[in-house]
């Protein structure tokens, strides 16, 4: 009797939880779906929180609550003694403001559209996560500073670079369980826009009615793939994600190439046109959540010895095709044309003019190539072979597209990064008139299996992307609220860790990961082979080749001496020898090689004071953070061999111009420290990450098909030598 009785109180608590916790109740339009999920994930939290959401529909009346949200289009006449328009003057797109009315309990959350109130929600939700009191939220404004913050996801299927590093990740990229994760976490960050990136998608996503033989799949697999795209699609705009397929341009699928006589790739024949509007069409009308498409101006278009085509007969066949098919489409969608080696901005400023979209274009530019974790001023980027910046994509100032800056990310695949501070600096420089987005991404890694993490109890995290939480969270936040605080990542931190542990974690993070932006930096590289910063790697030459060394991919101590700077204030160690061999004068506002490592040195060495102490606050139930301190450690240890090899190679370039003897023991020292340096790096990763396949070491033959920092190891000892056989 008394069990059952203990039976019947259990269940009442569960039927009706505002007897057994507190209850907290919000009004809003129920109708409104990426509202609803923002709504569910709230109740979520205050589940775990021992509270109860209860949920009322503001078309069915107003009551009592404690949280009402109400867009524009909700305002109502039962409404207006608490809210005008007025309220919503300064509310952009996807912000919102909080505001409470004359002095009660109830809070406004009040948003231009349906997903500034979907934000407004997800930040309540992280109040309770800090176990905060909602009474204690005051008013004010929050707008993004960019529209579009953009995700740029490369697909393994038909890839634009095809190896083992992109294969990995075929199943888990048709997994929706990792997509759900992977949007989750976008929403998570203000991330509102997933582009989706291949050589030739159509194949993959429909059976084309007049060339059906394009596609490999039979009918039954075609709609498995449909199934997937169609969910993934509408689970997106659910959350108020944006999708975009993006594509490289002339390339037909090898299905098609054979059945129809025609070359792969960049074929200009009628059928290939015909056959690419015609896809662009169908894909369009079959995906009815599709946002847009995109497409590039660079590979197999008369750009690297193929059929030569003018930038004006790259613009033509855009038009006659993407923007055609679009054109004939049964509903419009956005359109990405990227700027990569477009050669004539005037030409795409006439193509879209003709394009008469009904909303602005995104015309992306690579920031600083493929290296965008540089120099926060923009050096080069990819409209022409040469990097040179070219004004007239923004000036003046375009009047039916906008700037999406794309920052690059082909130097950290392994490491956690996270440098908010770099991001802020970056926006500030960058925020011009005409930009109002930005990609982040990279092309020879995709975010999803961690393969190169071996088997461990502090493994918690499942997919790579989990790993890299902080690049996507920095990155996220920043883009939506600049001015979001540090404070706001120091709790991130301690959510995962525990109290305490964020600001020396957020602290040597920043520390640790200027690193790989210094040797960017200073080591001027454009496209994705021609630096891996985390290996200190550089595959292919960017520019110069007398001193490229191809006998591994590794950046020896000779390149590192004779290459070119990327930020215009950095000088070149055989410019900085120079320099002070003529007694030349060094304006103050340069920066020498040794400055650059002094600054990397004091960096890495203060990196590893903050995390010293959190080392002896780990054990076997640590999780995740021996990972995050092991990966600061590897980073601190980077910025020191970083330090003592521009050093090194200052006294290495001394000796050979002086024939001072002293400087060349000097650089023999220094670079025997440097293998010191090298083997604690080998210390905190071989026991945790697997050698790795890499897309740009497989060249280099069968010593070079996996990348670890211990297989680099008679690279850096061969510095030595070099260093001896100076003359």
């Amino acid at each position: 009797m008394k069990k059952i009785s203990l039976l019947i109180v259990f269940l009442i608590c569960n039927l009706s939880t505002a007897y057994c916790s507190d209850v907290i109740s919000i009004t809003y339009n129920t109708n409104l779906e990426q509202l609803s999920f923002a709504v569910n994930n709230l109740k979520e939290q205050l589940f775990y929180k021992g509270k109860h959401l209860r949920i009322n529909d503001i078309n069915s009346g107003l009551g009592e609550t404690d949280i009402l949200v109400i867009t524009k289009e909700d305002i109502q006449k039962p409404l207006d003694t608490m809210v005008t328009e007025a309220d919503f003057e300064g509310l952009k797109s996807e912000g919102y403001r909080f505001k409470r009315v004359n002095n009660s309990n109830t809070l406004l959350v009040l948003a231009s559209d349906e997903k500034g109130a979907a934000y407004g929600v997800l930040e309540l939700k992280e109040y309770l996560e800090l176990n905060l009191d909602l009474k204690e939220i005051k008013d004010k404004v929050v707008n993004p500073a960019f529209e579009y913050r953009i995700v740029k996801y490369n697909l393994p299927w038909s890839p634009y670079r095809s190896n083992l590093a992109t294969e990995v990740h075929t199943h888990i990229s048709r997994d929706i369980v990792f997509w759900e994760r992977f949007l989750d976490m976008m929403v998570e960050n203000r991330l509102n826009v997933l582009s989706l990136w291949n050589n030739h998608p159509f194949p993959f996503m429909i059976i084309s009615e007049n060339y059906p033989k394009a596609c490999p799949f039979s009918k039954d697999e075609m709609e498995e793939w449909k199934t997937f795209w169609k969910t993934l699609f509408r689970m997106a705009k659910l959350r108020g994600i944006q999708t975009f397929i993006v594509n490289w341009n002339i390339v037909v699928s090898p299905e098609f190439a054979e059945a129809y006589g025609v070359n792969e790739y960049n074929d200009l024949s009628e059928i290939v046109k015909k056959y690419t509007k015609e896809s662009v069409t169908q894909m369009i009308n079959e995906y009815e959540d599709l946002t847009g498409i995109g497409v590039t101006l660079a590979d197999w278009m008369g750009n690297f010895g193929e059929k030569e085509m003018t930038p004006q007969k790259r613009e033509d066949w855009i038009e006659e095709t993407i923007v055609a098919g679009m054109k004939e489409a049964n509903r419009p969608v956005k359109f990405i044309h990227r700027s990569v080696l477009a050669g004539d901005p005037i030409a795409m400023r006439e193509l879209i003019d003709r394009a008469e979209l009904e909303e602005p274009a995104l015309v992306e530019i690579k920031f600083n190539w493929s290296h965008g974790h540089s120099t926060p001023k923009l050096a080069i980027t990819h409209d022409y072979h040469s990097g040179e910046l070219d004004d007239r994509f923004w000036n003046p100032m375009p009047q039916n597209y906008r700037i999406q800056w794309m920052i690059r990310n082909e130097d950290f695949f392994i490491l956690r990064w996270g440098q908010p501070d770099f991001i802020r600096e970056h926006i500030k420089e960058n925020a011009k008139d005409f930009v109002n987005g930005y990609f982040i991404g990279s092309e020879g890694y995709i975010p999803a299996m961690d393969y190169s993490h071996k088997p461990s109890p502090f493994k918690t995290w499942q997919y790579a992307f989990e790993k890299q939480w902080m690049f996507y969270k920095t990155w996220g936040r920043l883009l939506y609220q600049p001015d979001t605080p540090d404070s706001y990542f120091i709790n991130q931190f301690e959510l995962r860790y525990g109290v305490g542990k964020g600001a020396p974690l957020l602290e040597a993070s920043k520390l640790a990961s200027n690193m790989p932006l210094r040797l960017a930096s200073f080591y001027r590289s454009t496209w994705d082979y021609t630096l891996y910063s985390e290996g200190f790697i550089e595959a292919e030459p960017s520019s110069k080749t007398e001193w490229f060394d191809r006998s591994s991919p590794f950046i020896s101590i000779d390149q590192l001496i004779n290459h070119e700077t990327l930020d215009p204030d950095m000088i070149s160690i055989v410019d900085y020898s120079k320099k002070t061999m003529n007694k030349e004068k060094i304006g103050s506002d340069q920066i020498t090689p040794l400055e650059l490592a002094e600054e990397s040195e004091n960096d890495s060495k203060r990196a590893l004071e903050l995390i010293g102490p959190l080392y002896s606050q780990t054990n076997e139930y640590s999780g995740a953070l021996v990972s995050e301190l092991d990966d600061i450690s590897t980073w601190s240890y980077l910025g020191i061999y970083f330090a003592d090899k521009l050093r090194a190679g200052v006294a290495l370039e001394d000796f050979r111009n002086t024939g001072n003897i002293e400087k060349k023991k000097l650089a023999i020292g220094l670079l025997e420290k440097c293998l010191e340096h090298w083997d604690q790096v080998i210390k905190y990763t071989k026991d945790r990450y697997n050698p790795t396949p890499h897309v740009s070491t497989q060249r280099y033959g069968e010593n070079f098909t996996e990348f670890s920092w211990e297989l680099l190891r008679p690279q850096v000892v061969r510095d030595i030598q070099i260093a001896k056989d100076s003359k």
